[in-house]
């Protein structure tokens, strides 16, 4: 997150460029600003998954799931090294989704240690459910940021 509400202001930032021999102060301001404003839409969508029950991370893990349309799991590693958590992270978060029935996991049938993760029936009918006020947060912030 970025927490800064308000940004340096040009002054600031050509100031801070010449001082540190900075080339392009306009492409400082241009960066402050996206992260400010990535900033703003993740609170925003950190509010709607608390409001539903669910952390940005369970999230992120229910669509690594549901986007490989050729495939009904994923093995838990493959989930690790698509979203940038620690694997001890990711490991309780699993364990969290299975004891609320989101995901189900069982053994890989070609390495035991393995398991594989797929969504449940409850865990396609929550993703369903909350991906319209996903989309819809994410045009109305395009839309204003556009404007």
């Amino acid at each position: 997150m970025f927490f800064l509400k308000e940004l340096p202001s040009q002054q600031m930032v050509e100031g801070y460029s010449k001082r540190f021999s900075i080339k392009d102060p306009a492409a400082i301001q241009d960066a402050l600003g996206m992260m400010r404003d990535a900033s703003l839409l993740l609170r925003e969508l950190e509010g709607y998954f608390s409001e539903h029950g669910i952390s940005q991370l369970r999230f992120l893990v229910m669509i690594v799931i549901d986007r490989e349309p050729q495939r009904d799991s994923l093995l838990a590693s493959e989930i690790a090294e698509r979203i940038d958590v620690s694997r001890p992270v990711m490991t309780r978060t699993l364990k969290s989704m299975l004891e609320d029935k989101l995901i189900a996991m069982e053994a890989d049938s070609s390495d035991g240690r393995a398991k594989c993760v797929a969504l449940t029936k409850i865990g396609k009918k929550f993703l369903q459910e909350i991906l319209p006020g996903y989309f819809k947060i994410i045009s109305k912030f395009m839309k204003e940021l556009n404007r």
